[in-house]
């Protein structure tokens, strides 16, 4: 009986009701492991959003801006947009009529319990794609941005670990390379990455919120030209470009001796000006020195370059525009410096990794990777149970058998004996071979 809005409004309430009690009663499970978290975080994610999307239809129900509601309360009453008299008891039995109508050509329909429907919701795993560097989003993968880091102009030839340290810091980068479109560039794409990050790990987490007050703090500090890095920016951007590039012409007489700048110097102050930069040295030189006695204005247009709209150019839009992508890149790295410090944990913890991995060998980090895999990563609430081991395997970290082709992989059946050791038995090569600069065996050497 959806047919009618008083009761599409009904159902809806009931939707928004049975979605708060399930995710009320996920979020009081206690997740075992990580994997488990992030599904739990996702479904309830999921469901938040359900809720709004029906929030919204309910309130657009409310504010009933075509009077169907409110025709249909009248109806209830025996009213009509049409007609003004009252007959409560024919409303009534037109209603009664509808329902046995209803019933007559849907007599064999069943009762659906939703309940079931929302129990499943619990036991839903969300997909969630992350790359085998990631491994579920303990650490990051950062490995196509470092490669266009040491490959740019702003970038070093450093490795992987010493990244991480740099990455989040752009003290070390000069203003002039900031504003570079290769450094734009890679800012955009290392914020988006992180950001894309942190909402598959942490799908709770109100992002537009905090990068809204990222914003107004932000643009407080820029007001007054206080941004790391970017301190005068404001004020002084404006101007940036004449005091690099323009070169005071009252120094020289000729052009001749205006080649004595150089080339870059020449193009630098060229550009400035909206002047073309190629040629020769004594071309560009010539080409400058012209407007030491004539306005801009006055130049022939062939000086100039394609799309030149006018000397203003120079001195208001282009400065302008440089202000403005400035601000914009300042603003890129205040997101990114949050990102990181709520990062900063996965960020330390992704090192760390690496510098594992970096003393282990290749066998020992798939065998690594595979423990990961098999073995739980919290505590199994069943401890206190007796452990089922006939092939009497050597126990793990978490109390119980390790994997019998583990223990084969590592040949921990086979019993080594050292006589410097006092005949004591090392199991599998490896602790045989590590025992050699244990404190036993350097003891006996004595």
């Amino acid at each position: 009986m959806s047919s009618t809005l008083l009761e599409v409004t009904r159902a809806a309430h009931e939707e928004v009701e049975r979605l708060e009690r399930t995710v009320v009663k996920d979020l009081q499970t206690e997740p075992q492991n990580t994997k488990d978290r992030l599904y739990q975080s996702h479904r309830v994610r999921n469901m938040i959003e359900q809720i709004t999307s029906t929030t919204h239809k309910i309130i657009e129900i409310y504010e009933d801006k075509d009077n169907a509601r409110k025709d249909e309360i009248a109806a209830l009453g025996g009213l009509s947009s049409t007609s003004t008299n009252v007959n409560v008891y024919s409303a009534f039995y037109d209603r009664l009529k509808e329902i046995r109508d209803y019933h007559r050509r849907h007599s064999a329909a069943r009762y659906v319990d939703t309940t079931d429907e929302y129990e499943q919701l619990l036991k839903e795993e969300p997909a969630i794609e992350f790359t085998g560097e990631e491994s579920f989003g303990r650490y990051l993968d950062l490995h196509e941005l470092y490669n266009e880091y040491i490959n740019s102009k702003f970038g070093q030839q450093i490795e992987y670990s010493a990244y991480l340290d740099v990455f989040s810091d752009q003290g070390k980068i000069s203003r002039k390379l900031k504003l570079t479109r290769q450094y734009r560039e890679y800012m955009q794409r290392l914020l988006e990455y992180l950001v894309y990050f942190f909402e598959r790990t942490e799908p709770l987490q109100d992002l537009e919120r905090i990068f809204s007050k990222v914003t107004v703090e932000f643009e407080e500090l820029w007001s007054s030209g206080l941004v790391e890095g970017w301190e005068n920016e404001n004020h002084e951007d404006g101007n940036i470009q004449q005091q690099i590039a323009l070169i005071d012409l009252d120094y020289y007489s000729t052009a001749e001796q205006l080649t004595e700048v150089g080339p870059e110097k020449l193009k630098e102050a060229l550009a400035a000006l909206g002047l073309k930069t190629g040629g020769t040295v004594k071309q560009r030189a010539e080409r400058l020195f012209l407007t030491k006695d004539t306005p801009l204005e006055s130049l022939d247009r062939k000086h100039f370059v394609k799309g030149f709209r006018g000397p203003e150019q120079n001195g208001g839009v282009a400065a302008l525009q440089s202000s403005e992508d400035a601000k914009a890149i300042a603003l890129m790295e205040a997101k990114m410096n949050k990102l990181c410090d709520l990062l900063s944990e996965t960020i330390v913890r992704t090192k760390e990794n690496i510098e594992k991995k970096h003393a282990l060998t290749y066998d020992e980090i798939v065998q690594e990777r595979e423990e990961d895999e098999v073995q739980p990563e919290s505590e199994s609430d069943d401890e206190d149970q007796q452990i089922y081991n006939p092939l009497k395997l050597p126990m793990g970290w978490d109390g119980k058998p390790i994997p019998y082709w583990l223990y084969k992989l590592h040949g921990l059946g086979q019993e080594f004996k050292c006589e410097i050791c006092g005949n004591h038995s090392y199991w599998g090569r490896r602790a045989y071979e590590r025992h050699f600069k244990e404190w036993r065996h350097q003891h006996g050497m004595r």
